[in-house]
């Protein structure tokens, strides 16, 4: 053991044994250092910092030390440090050596006077060393810049103006099939060419047209909505494109304008495009293509700028077999599919949504917003969801008016979906495709099996990830290769 006596006992000697032991560490661990002086020349580098010499233009470290920093190392804040005495504990620096995550820390003298600066190269290729982080920085960067357009959209719409009344902050939900449905309509949102939403009904389909207009370059013009399963087949096409003064008995004698016209500038969205009669397709088609309408009793051509969202939740290439829906309009309204993945592809999200559903419940109601136990919460997390998102608020609207508190326990779930005619999905009762055959009884050690795949998937990756970490001993790299997947899709997953 360590004598007593030759360890340092006042505190300055410790405080320079830390200095050098922090300065050893950071010289050893870091990707580079470098020192200057007051007059912002180089005076030193350390040896990991010698390879990015030839990016630079330098061959030998004596030709490097001895500049001007400002003069060998392309926008650096070295000086800016030097100036204001205050350290940039974390920046990005990008040269011709590449990019790269810094610390600068100014260096004083016993008198406190700045008399140099410190700069560590903390990562290099921060693309791939801290793409976790820059990922999840970026979607909230995304969800912040939706909820300021939200809230700019609902001060327009107190103006009168229709407007979008959701952005992509209202589409709930980080799982991947969420995440990648997002994605998929920002990228839309980019486009002035149609877009066809393909997804059961109550999945968010109406939700992400809103959001796609909210997003794209027609945010400030008007979002016109027009669901076609809820007009009667004879004023459809007035409702499209509107009427001419005395065009018909009943008339208006001022005439009126249709949907088109009304979403000149902005966005046009046809819900349940699929139920549109087939004498009126061909109308709508000539529409898409030309840019022009003629309003009903008119021989005037109008001229339109309407960019066109569609949505069904039917099969349109099956109609279009069935000679139900014209080839010709499928194709013209089918530029940029955006399926909506159903709910029970996206289980994860459910914890998500019923929050934000159960807060809206409450509004609406007066009432606390419901709290679900553990057990009720599994249990809707294990249903099928026929019905999707307007299912799933349905059901608990219903358990939470009938509870005689805030907190729904499970038989109360239990309930809703029996008297709805649907029986609860427990761990005795999973979907029919996975069923096991009545004929055969499952043995005892197969009960862990009959619960939600989502689950037990995320029990088994975790499960291999922590054998991985510690066969190699914490080392993430040698984890990722192992498991054969990327480094910064390890990083994600813990």
């Amino acid at each position: 053991m360590e004598n007593m006596d030759t360890l340092p006992r006042d505190a300055q000697s410790i405080l320079e044994l830390a200095a050098r032991s922090m300065f050893d560490l950071f010289a050893n661990a870091s990707e580079g250092m470098m020192l200057v002086d007051r007059a912002a020349r180089v005076v030193w580098i350390n040896d990991q910092y010698k390879r990015f010499l030839p990016a630079l233009g330098y061959e030998r470290a004596e030709d490097f030390v001895g500049h001007l920093v400002s003069e060998v190392v392309q926008n650096t804040q070295m000086h800016h440090v030097l100036e204001t005495g205050k350290p940039i504990l974390i920046d990005l620096l990008t040269n011709r050596a590449g990019t790269f995550v810094v610390s600068r820390i100014p260096l004083r003298d016993a008198a406190g006077q700045v008399i140099g600066a410190l700069g560590i190269v903390l990562f290099d290729h921060p693309e791939t060393t801290l793409q976790p982080l820059i990922e999840k920085f970026a979607r909230l960067q995304r969800d912040l810049d939706d909820a300021r357009r939200e809230l700019a959209s609902q001060r327009l719409q107190g103006s009168g103006q229709r407007q979008s009344k959701y952005t992509f902050a209202s589409f709930v939900g980080q799982s991947p099939a969420a995440v990648e449905v997002k994605r998929q309509a920002r990228r839309a949102a980019q486009s002035s060419s149609p877009v066809l939403l393909l997804g059961e009904t109550g999945t968010g389909k109406e939700l992400l047209a809103h959001a796609i207009h909210a997003a794209s370059s027609r945010a400030k013009a008007a979002f016109i909505s027009v669901n076609i399963a809820a007009v009667p087949e004879s004023l459809l096409e007035a409702e499209f494109f509107g009427y001419a003064p005395g065009a018909f008995t009943g008339a208006d004698r001022k005439g009126r304008d249709g949907k088109f016209l009304l979403a000149s500038g902005g966005t046009l969205f046809l819900d349940e495009i699929g139920d549109m009669p087939q004498a009126l397709q061909s109308k709508l088609l000539r529409a898409l293509q030309e840019g022009e309408i003629e309003p009903l009793g008119s021989n005037k051509l109008l001229q339109i700028n309407v960019r066109v969202i569609a949505a069904t939740s039917r099969d349109l290439a099956r109609l279009v077999r069935e000679g139900t829906f014209r080839e010709d309009l499928f194709y013209r309204l089918n530029v940029l599919p955006v399926r909506v993945p159903p709910l029970r592809e996206r289980r994860a999200d459910i914890a998500a949504l019923l929050e934000v559903l159960g807060e809206d419940v409450a509004l609406r109601s007066g009432l606390p917003s419901p709290e679900l136990s553990r057990e009720a919460l599994g249990l809707l997390e294990a249903q099928l969801w026929r019905g999707n998102i307007r299912e799933l608020r349905n059901v608990l609207e219903q358990a939470a008016m009938r509870s005689e508190s805030h907190r729904i326990e499970v038989q109360a779930i239990e309930a809703v979906l029996r008297e709805s005619g649907l029986p609860p999905l427990t761990a005795a009762a999973v979907q029919p495709d996975l069923a096991v055959p009545p004929t055969v009884n499952p043995a005892p050690d197969a009960a862990g099996l009959l619960r939600p795949l989502a689950v037990q998937v995320a029990e088994l990756e975790a499960r291999a990830i922590q054998a991985a970490l510690a066969a190699h001993k914490g080392n993430k790299v040698a984890a990722a290769k192992a498991l054969g997947i990327a480094r910064a899709t390890l990083y994600g997953r813990l």
